[in-house]
């Protein structure tokens, strides 16, 4: 299967905004990752226009179009007549041009086919055997009421679209021609590749990237502008304005109420409400305001209102220059387009697949059912079908999700056995669990929004806030509950609160306190011990002083007496 549109991983932010605008839910959102779910995709492109992370991919097929035109081969444009508005032109001379120099060998307005095409309404209306009738030049419409509307396929006109019925008449006059649209339209990749008649579809970004690769400034061609003169006005050009398709019938089939409807949930709306309707003419285009606001448009200062605006003028400025509408175009190709009944790989889920799904995400009753959208689904049964074929993860549940967040949280602070205390920038209580309300004595349960310095001088979370770093305070002490605290302060940046968590360290502190004053008793006992026993020490010394020097004086006198008696001899 061709890849026309996908998204880039990197980019994708959780907003879910692609899912709530997609108009078929034909988006996966797995693993934090929004995917196409081909199958079910119509390509009318609104998730490339709303995506605030522009993660969506648009396949180009610029390559293979410059390598076709490098190719030799005669190649003829067909260009969607929004380009006046796009491209700021005020007639199709400039882009012809344009085209030539970048190597098309011919190039015409796709409003040439929408002549056609309008034709054949006329001619289907005037039978009489349609009770209401659709028109849409929009793959994207095709598409959705193939896959999603069965009930109003027999409505839906059996005719070609302008880009392929364009193709036709180019082929039947160039059958040797390859034909390269260029709008502002991803639908038409597909319709293009599938029809058979196109060999390749450039967007308008294709094409603005293209001239401005080859220096080709279409200003400078506006001045020497040339309007051909002759023939007769095409009112087929209004196709990519609201009521365009009505407008281009120079007279409308009678028997038929005529309304224009645009946007996918104006679509939906006249599709879901078909069968209500009597003898009306349909003109419906998924784009709000019509392909002047195509997905692929360039876009410029007004946006669509002066868009179409453009548009209009440009095809008034014909019909007072050529001065008649040609009421008939002899068509001498077949127009007649077959629109089938198209299945996706969905699957329906059952009531009480659905209720399963819904008990899953704590969804017992009606009544927590909150349809909030917020997944991206309307209802939440839409998003138990998603869960059900594998579009959506069972988590993707704001309500749920935040409720078991929220819980989690709530159980793991309040039973937390250390104290958490959480104060925001102007020193006002957050969060106090329960243990931090013992340790700093608090008796109220409910302090959220008091103010901390009615409790406690948050003297260490100021300085935190202002420093905007992490903090310890060791041993703190609180004098309303005579407990000492190990007080540990993150700043959180990304909400703007101070989170503490307080330990109780009394019982540490208290003995550590015991052990120091033992050791100081222990300390003071030892010191008299040794003072005591010094004093024993110099008393002993005292009297064996004494002694000594007795018994010396003695000997002495021995020695003497010794001496004496021994010269004697």
């Amino acid at each position: 299967m061709a890849q026309y549109l996908e998204f880039r991983n990197a980019k994708c932010k959780d907003c879910y905004k692609c899912l709530r605008e997609c108009p078929v839910k034909a988006i996966d959102v797995r693993d934090h990752q929004a995917k196409i779910i081909e199958d079910r995709c119509i390509l009318c492109g609104h998730c490339t226009v709303i995506c605030p992370q522009n993660a969506k991919v648009v396949h180009s097929e610029l390559d293979q179009v410059k390598a076709l035109l490098a190719s030799g081969q005669k190649v003829i444009a067909s260009v969607a007549p929004s380009f006046i508005s796009s491209f700021r032109l005020k007639d199709f001379t400039p882009m012809k041009i344009a085209l030539a120099k970048l190597g098309f060998a011919d190039a015409e307005e796709t409003a040439i086919g929408a002549q056609a095409v309008t034709q054949k309404y006329t001619e289907q209306m005037r039978t009489g055997e349609y009770h209401n009738y659709i028109a849409s030049a929009c793959p994207a419409v095709c598409r959705l009421i193939q896959e999603y509307y069965p009930k109003a396929l027999k409505y839906l006109a059996p005719v070609d679209s302008p880009m392929v019925a364009h193709a036709k008449i180019i082929h039947q006059h160039h059958p040797d021609a390859k034909v390269v649209f260029i709008g502002p339209c991803i639908a038409k990749k597909r319709e293009g590749h599938e029809c058979g008649y196109i060999e390749n579809v450039l967007t308008f970004e294709d094409l603005s990237h293209f001239l401005e690769e080859r220096n080709i400034v279409l200003d400078e061609i506006t001045n020497i502008m040339i309007n051909p003169k002759g023939g007769s006005a095409n009112l087929a050009k209004l196709y990519p304005v609201s009521h365009g398709i009505i407008k281009s019938f120079p007279t409308l089939p009678e028997g038929y109420e005529y309304m224009s409807v645009d946007g996918p949930d104006r679509c939906s709306d006249a599709l879901d409400h078909i069968e209500d309707l009597h003898h009306v003419f349909l003109e419906i285009n998924l784009c709000k305001d019509c392909c002047v606001n195509g997905p692929c448009s360039l876009e410029h200062p007004g946006g669509s209102i002066t868009a179409t605006n453009e548009v209009r003028e440009y095809v008034n400025r014909e019909r007072k220059e050529l001065l008649s509408v040609q009421e008939e175009v002899p068509v001498e190709v077949d127009l007649t387009a077959l629109y089938p009944r198209i299945r996706n790989s969905s699957m329906p889920a059952t009531e009480r697949d659905i209720e399963a799904i819904l008990h899953k995400t704590g969804k017992m009753t009606k009544e927590d059912e909150l349809d909030c959208g917020a997944c991206g689904y309307a209802t939440c049964r839409q998003k138990a079908w998603a869960v059900y074929n594998g579009y959506a993860d069972i988590e993707i549940c704001m309500p749920y999700m935040r409720q078991r967040a929220e819980s989690l949280s709530y159980e793991v602070i309040q039973n937390s056995p250390e104290g958490v205390i959480v104060l925001d920038s102007e020193m006002n209580i957050v969060e106090a669990n329960s243990k931090a309300r013992e340790l700093l004595g608090i008796r109220e349960t409910n302090v959220k929004g008091r103010p901390a310095l009615d409790y406690f001088k948050p003297v260490d979370f100021m300085i935190a806030y202002n420093e905007k770093k992490h903090v310890d305070s060791k041993n703190m002490f609180i004098i309303e509950t005579q407990k000492y605290v190990d007080l540990s302060i993150n700043y959180l940046e990304g909400q703007n609160v101070l989170f503490g968590i307080m330990k109780d360290v009394t019982e540490s502190v208290n003995y550590d306190k015991q052990i120091s004053k033992v050791k100081m008793e222990t300390l003071t006992t030892t010191d008299e011990v040794i003072k005591k026993q010094m004093r024993v020490a110099q008393e002993i010394a005292s009297l064996l002083g004494e002694t000594t020097a007795e018994t010396k004086v003695a000997l002495l006198k021995l020695k003497k007496t010794l001496e004496s008696e021994e010269k004697g001899d």
